[in-house]
């Protein structure tokens, strides 16, 4: 981080970035699940 950057706070970019991640990675752990399922059935 810069040195000019305030402490604890990242910008607002950042955070809806972490928050998209965390969503995608929730779908696709959830996808990978009914995938499993699904091939599991057969």
């Amino acid at each position: 981080m810069l040195w000019s950057d305030p402490e604890n706070n990242p910008p607002k970019d950042m955070r809806d970035m972490q928050a998209k991640m965390r969503r995608a990675g929730l779908v696709l752990a959830l996808a990978m699940v009914v995938a499993m399922f699904v091939l599991g059935i057969r």
